[in-house]
């Protein structure tokens, strides 16, 4: 096998796949990129056994063949190799050669045969969705991480829920237990859901897919028996869902006897970030205190000191005080574009909802912490 790549493109190709290749599987030859080459030009696939990626690249194929080699530090030579284009040749017992006439590397290569295989695509229900908005509810659920001491599937992965009546509307739903967030994005194209209404996507392949959006496309997402897919011209990611329930959120997002709170989106961000200074991890929470026409953001912490902070709000409704753990609502704050927010409040032991003033199509909800 002997092939010869443009030095941009295979850097931007492994950039993209180094999270699949660099994560745990339990199977070493899974650190591997595959490379395959055809008279049409080069394969390339990786996979972690629960997100699989597959793309068709234009390449010189001199001969044909197929080799798997070391992914990061393919990459690795890939991003400082000196000239333009780079040759890859298997030369003998699997060693790839990387190089030209002045820089070589020789790199031990792995048995191809060993890869794992990725499902192949088979006739499945797909949608098409402009890759920036599907970009933008990824952004909007997986800013709620997956805890590293939490095994459920629910906490893990993120809901896709099919939702038909008035319009045709695909749903995203993430939590780990103190958050929630939520948003909807209207299709045109009708579609399955492999297990019915939901199925649950790991968060951790979805920020695999995050990599391979641009901005003016239209891509295709669509299910196969136990399988996300998302389709492009020339490349595909397959993530393994995960076998679980999602709670019924439902029920959270009850704002029955609710008051509204219209706040400036960057005055309220860095009043948080001042409060959350002096907070830390055996002291998260700080004291929102809402009255007429007033917040006062309090923080107390015995080892550093206390903070607090007061704005103007157009509030008139009961006081509530709460605590809450700021660097949610940062996180929050982070993924809307709006200028201006708003605050939903009921009580002090009901969450604290934040939506767009503006966009409608996302809605998250914090729980108050108990101290």
């Amino acid at each position: 096998m002997k092939i010869i790549v443009n030095k941009r493109d295979i850097t931007e190709i492994l950039s993209r796949i180094q999270g699949i290749t660099g994560r745990r599987s339990g199977l070493a030859i899974t650190e591997n990129v595959l490379i395959k080459a055809e008279d049409a030009g080069i394969t390339i696939v990786a996979t972690d056994l629960e997100t699989g990626f597959r793309g068709n690249y234009p390449a010189t194929v001199e001969s044909a063949g197929i080799m798997a080699l070391n992914s990061r530090k393919f990459y690795e030579i890939a991003k400082e190799f000196p000239t333009e284009e780079i040759t890859l040749q298997e030369v003998e017992n699997r060693w790839i050669q990387i190089g030209n006439h002045k820089t070589i590397y020789r790199m031990v290569g792995t048995n191809p045969e060993d890869f794992p295989e990725i499902p192949r695509l088979e006739e499945g229900s797909y949608f098409d969705i402009d890759s920036q908005e599907f970009n933008r509810m990824i952004d909007q659920t997986i800013f709620i991480p997956a805890p590293s001491d939490n095994k459920r599937a629910h906490t893990n992965g993120v809901l896709f829920e099919k939702i038909s009546e008035p319009k045709r509307i695909i749903r995203m739903v993430s939590t780990d237990g103190s958050r929630l967030s939520c948003v909807d994005c209207e299709i045109t194209t009708e579609f399955e859901l492999p297990s019915g209404m939901s199925i649950l996507v790991p968060k951790s392949g979805l920020n695999e897919v995050r990599k391979i959006l641009n901005d003016q496309e239209t891509v295709q997402v669509g299910f196969m028996r136990n399988h996300f897919i998302l389709k492009k011209a020339k490349e595909t990611v397959l993530i393994r869902l995960l076998e679980g329930s999602f709670p019924k959120y439902q029920d959270i997002l009850e704002k029955s006897g609710s008051r509204q709170v219209f706040i400036n989106r960057q005055v309220f961000l860095m009043m948080l970030k001042r409060m959350s200074i002096l907070s830390s991890d055996a002291y998260k929470g700080v004291v929102f205190n809402f009255t007429n026409g007033r917040l006062t953001i309090q923080t107390t912490n015995p080892d550093i000191g206390e903070s607090k902070e007061d704005m103007d709000i157009n509030y008139d409704g009961p006081s509530i005080e709460a605590v809450f753990n700021p660097r949610f609502f940062i996180e929050i704050l982070s993924v809307i574009d709006d200028e201006d927010i708003i605050l939903i409040l009921i009580s002090a032991e009901k969450p604290c909802y934040i939506e767009g003033n503006k966009d409608k199509r996302f809605i998250s909800a914090i729980m108050p912490m108990r101290i």
